[in-house]
């Protein structure tokens, strides 16, 4: 199986007043196509700044990252943007969606933003099958905290991405309706072939993925492979 995503050697650090505060140091792995894979750590051990570098979102102080084939180094903001919109999808925490549009039209601009034809029917297929094929017309404010994760997980899986970055994706839900999300990303995941980076606190969560990396204070402390 080729490699979707390299990363070696990567430091990345901030300012923070007159102090350069480092937050990832030495960070070296790699991820599979189609693997699902989880990033672990207490709040402060740097999995979400992790997560951006690997995303092209943020670029590193040294290291290298090699996602899709392609070593983001290479790539100025604009390049970076345009592989992110081709093959990166992404799920938050918050969510994320546009309060003004309803939830079909949240799940169509994706695909309207690569020039697809069938956005709309595509849109519609994927709410029916999060099961919100009554709520398409609602907007975000007018949907439970677990309806706006499932138009995000539909809408996350509209342009069949090649690899789906989740920063804590249950992180905003109760238990219950965490899980129901959880086990709908993992089916919508393994239908679409896509590679899986969950990043999260959870530790439930992670081992429900084949592979964990634990992160504390910026370096990796183990690397494992999960039970499941």
């Amino acid at each position: 199986m080729a490699k979707i995503l390299n990363v070696q050697q990567l430091e990345k650090s901030y300012s923070s007043g007159s102090k350069r505060l480092k937050v990832l140091q030495d960070i070296s792995f790699d991820i599979e196509e189609r693997e699902s894979f989880a990033i672990v750590g207490p709040s402060g051990s740097g999995k979400t700044t992790l997560l951006g570098l690997c995303a092209g979102l943020d670029q590193a102080d040294s290291g290298r990252i090699e996602l899709c084939g392609t070593d983001l180094s290479d790539l100025n903001e604009d390049e970076r943007a345009v592989l992110r919109n081709r093959r990166v999808g992404f799920v938050f925490q918050d969510f994320q969606l546009l309060p003004t549009l309803t939830a079909l039209e949240n799940v169509a601009v994706p695909l309207e933003l690569q020039g697809a034809k069938d956005a709309i029917k595509t849109g519609k297929e994927l709410l029916e099958k999060v099961g919100l094929k009554d709520r398409m017309d609602h907007y975000p404010s007018q949907l439970s905290g677990g309806e706006q994760q499932r138009v995000a997980l539909a809408r996350a899986f509209s342009t069949k991405p090649s690899i789906l970055f989740a920063d804590e994706p249950t992180g905003n839900l109760d238990a219950v309706t965490g899980e129901k999300v959880v086990k709908l990303l993992f089916e919508l995941n393994k239908e679409a072939g896509t590679t899986l980076v969950i990043v999260t606190h959870d530790l439930e969560l992670a081992q429900k993925t084949q592979r964990i990396l634990r992160l504390k204070g910026g370096r990796i402390i183990s690397k494992e492979t999960s039970a499941s």
